[in-house]
């Protein structure tokens, strides 16, 4: 089913008016309404794992990175990579602002005595990822309060999937804007021999093993690496060799993992699962969306003010709310080879100060 999510998107987006919309964005939409409609889970949790779920999240989503910075020119990545990087400071500088007057909003009664950390955990996530978010959830015991966590959780998987929408629109909204490049199309077809796609696939699945192998050798020896960044080290130095660029079909094999990736992100959509939330689901979607829109007003209008192109503005947020993993398809979806590397970098960034931030607004607020 997610094949043919897949599949009915890059239809649309060649076929009918749905491609000024892209197949990046159409998928996210059309599994979203599948999960919500019954057709297929809407999520994987302990108690209803959904293998699938877990193995394009945790696999094939590196896989798309590495195969996506196989293309990568390190002399352009000079010249975006700045702007990006302060366009991130200043998105997560725009969180911990909204983490606080969303408190000062929807904190308090209404989320009870763990309203301080709940403000933490969001803005840990939407600095970093889920892993910040649940290292505060451990930590201040909200994991034991089983609906408490589950709403938390519920609210931050919709948003998030609400804010993919919003930044892959953004840059089309204003794409006539100075400095903005028109789109280029998402390559549907690649000439693929079955010796190209084994070496690429190879190389992939390899890096990966070798990726999570150098980072145990580094945390046993007390350096705290995250595995991404070994596998984008990897991943560019091949990239610096011929006979590895000359592979064909990469572009091709690369964006179907990612539109795989994405197809999971709108099954993490639950309607259902916020709905049921009741008295304490507009709370908990009141912080977390006041933390959101003060980080968007931040970072989107920095952009506008300082006339920087609106793809920068888009990425630099998405890495920031959902990570390297989507921000690289922000940048790939609009064809912006220079920027995949930096949206990757800050999003790891975001992973490393993600944990560090969500403490400093409990402490803030406690």
């Amino acid at each position: 089913m997610l094949c043919g999510a897949v599949a009915i998107a890059q239809w649309l987006a060649q076929h009918t008016w749905l491609r000024h919309v892209g197949a990046t964005l159409i998928v996210i939409v059309v599994v979203a309404i599948a999960a919500n409609l019954g057709l297929m889970p809407t999520g994987s949790t302990e108690a209803r794992p959904v293998p699938v779920y877990d193995v394009i999240l945790g696999r094939v989503a590196p896989l798309a990175i590495f195969w996506m910075l196989l293309r990568v020119e390190l002399r352009r990545v000079l010249v975006a990579g700045p702007t990006l990087l302060v366009l991130f400071l200043l998105g997560t500088a725009g969180v911990v602002i909204g983490a606080l007057v969303g408190h000062a909003c929807f904190g308090g009664d209404r989320l009870g005595g763990q309203s301080a950390v709940l403000a933490g955990m969001y803005a840990a996530t939407y600095i970093g990822g889920s892993v910040n978010f649940n290292a505060l959830a451990l930590h201040y015991g909200v994991v034991r309060d089983a609906s408490l966590y589950a709403g938390a959780t519920a609210v931050d998987a919709g948003l998030t999937t609400l804010w993919m929408i919003v930044t892959l629109a953004w840059p089309r909204l204003f794409r006539t804007a100075r400095g903005t490049r028109a789109m280029e199309p998402i390559p549907a077809t690649a000439e693929i021999s079955i010796m190209h796609l084994a070496l690429a696939l190879g190389l992939g699945v390899g890096c990966l093993w070798a990726s999570d192998t150098i980072t145990g050798w580094l945390a046993d020896a007390g350096f705290a690496v995250p595995s991404i960044i070994a596998l984008t080290t990897l991943a560019l130095l091949l990239a610096q060799v011929p006979a590895v660029t000359r592979l064909r079909g990469i572009e091709c094999l690369g964006m179907f993992a990612v539109l795989l990736f994405l197809a999971v992100i709108g099954a993490l959509c639950d309607v259902r699962a916020l709905l049921e939330l009741g008295r304490l689901g507009p709370a908990l979607g009141g912080l977390a969306c006041t933390i959101i829109a003060v980080h968007g007003t931040i970072v989107f209008g920095s952009a506008l003010l300082a006339r920087r192109d609106p793809l920068l503005a888009a990425i630099a947020s998405q890495a920031s709310v959902g990570g390297g993993s989507t921000a690289l398809v922000i940048a790939r979806s609009f064809g912006r080879e220079d920027l995949v590397l930096p949206a990757v970098l800050v999003g790891a960034l975001g992973n490393a100060i993600g944990t560090y931030a969500g403490f400093a607004v409990v402490a803030l607020l406690q």
